[in-house]
C-alpha cells in the first residue's frame, strides 16, 4: 500500500473521529441537560425522534465508516511496526472501536431501544427516563472522550 493512501486514511480517521467527538460532545453538554429540563415526554419524545432521523443521516456512514478504517489502520499498524506513528495508529484504532463503537454497541444502543418502545406520557416512563438520563450521558461521556482521544492520536500520527 501507498504512504499516500495510508496518510489519506489516517486525515479520514482524523477528521471522522472529531466530528464524531464534535457531535457526543454537544449531547454530553447541553442537549440533554435540555431534554431534562423539559416535561418527561417532550424529552423523550425528542430523543426518539433523534434516534430515528440519526441512522438515516450520515451519521451512520461516519460512524461505520471512521470505525473500519480505524480498525485497518491498526492492523496495518501491527503489520508496520517499524514505521513512524504506528504505535499511535495501533492506539487510535483501538481507542475508537474499543471505547467508542463498542460502548455504543454495548450500551448506548440498548438504552436506545428501550426508550424507542416507551410512550413518554406512560407511569412506567419515569423510570426509564431517569435511568436513561443517568446511563446513556454516561457512555455518552466515554465515547466524547474515546472519540476526542482518538482524533488526537490519529493527528499525532500523521505527525510523526
Amino acid at each position: 500500500m501507498t504512504a499516500t493512501f495510508i496518510t489519506i486514511l489516517i486525515w479520514i480517521c482524523a477528521l471522522g473521529s472529531g466530528l464524531m467527538a464534535g457531535v457526543y460532545f454537544a449531547f454530553s453538554t447541553f442537549i440533554m441537560a435540555a431534554f431534562a429540563r423539559i416535561p418527561q415526554a417532550h424529552g423523550i419524545s425528542a430523543m426518539q425522534s433523534i434516534n430515528v432521523v440519526i441512522v438515516k443521516s450520515l451519521f451512520l456512514p461516519l460512524f461505520f465508516g471512521t470505525t473500519l478504517i480505524g480498525l485497518f489502520l491498526a492492523g496495518w499498524a501491527l503489520y508496520q511496526w517499524d514505521q513512524p506513528g504506528a504505535v499511535l495508529l495501533l492506539a487510535g484504532g483501538l481507542v475508537y472501536a474499543l471505547c467508542m463503537f463498542a460502548s455504543t454497541i454495548v450500551f448506548n444502543v440498548p438504552l436506545n431501544n428501550a426508550l424507542a418502545a416507551m410512550d413518554g406520557a406512560s407511569a412506567e416512563a419515569t423510570a426509564v427516563w431517569t435511568r436513561y438520563l443517568k446511563e446513556w450521558v454516561f457512555w455518552n461521556h466515554v465515547r466524547t472522550v474515546a472519540s476526542t482521544l482518538a482524533c488526537a492520536l490519529f493527528i499525532a500520527a500523521l505527525a510523526a
